[in-house]
């Protein structure tokens, strides 16, 4: 699985015009995820993902360094810590040879919808407030990132 991880103080997403998701209040937001789902994923690169995501000492502390993970820094702010998942099967995009993508590693959409769900479900269980997307469905993503700080993980290295 591949995630672009982005450290917001809010974001949305809407599909057909109508809000799906939201996080943040443009001082503490949370984490807006983009993920894409690779052919051989399976939950365990799911259950890495969301570990990882949940721990990533991305957020300032006292003394300004990042050395706190979001739930950490929501735990300060007094909120409960917030992720906004969108699918992304584009993430899986190889452009390495011509000008058009390939699309092969992507998973099948049965499998990147259940592995989407799966891992939202992870995020839930560590005590997340878990905003999406529509699978499958053409989105218009709005964020302010903080920071900015952008970390990209893949599970399969």
């Amino acid at each position: 699985m591949r995630a672009v991880v982005q450290r917001v103080t809010k974001a949305s997403v809407t599909s057909g015009g109508e809000l799906k998701g939201a996080i943040g209040d443009g001082v503490f937001g949370g984490l807006l995820v983009y993920l894409g789902v690779a052919v051989e994923d399976e939950a365990t690169d799911a259950d890495w993902l969301a570990e990882k995501v949940a721990g990533l000492r991305i957020f300032a502390d006292a003394e300004g360094k990042m050395n706190l993970s979001v739930v950490e820094a929501a735990e300060r702010a007094g909120r409960q810590p917030a992720v906004l998942a969108v699918s992304q099967f584009t993430l899986m995009g190889d452009a390495r040879k011509g000008r058009r993508p390939s699309w092969a590693r992507a998973a099948p959409p049965e499998k990147g919808r259940y592995l989407y769900e799966y891992f939202m479900e992870q995020m839930r269980r560590r005590g997340f407030a878990c905003e999406s997307g529509e699978f499958q469905a053409h989105m218009a993503v709005s964020s302010v990132n903080d920071g900015p700080v952008t970390i990209l993980l893949d599970s399969n290295g």
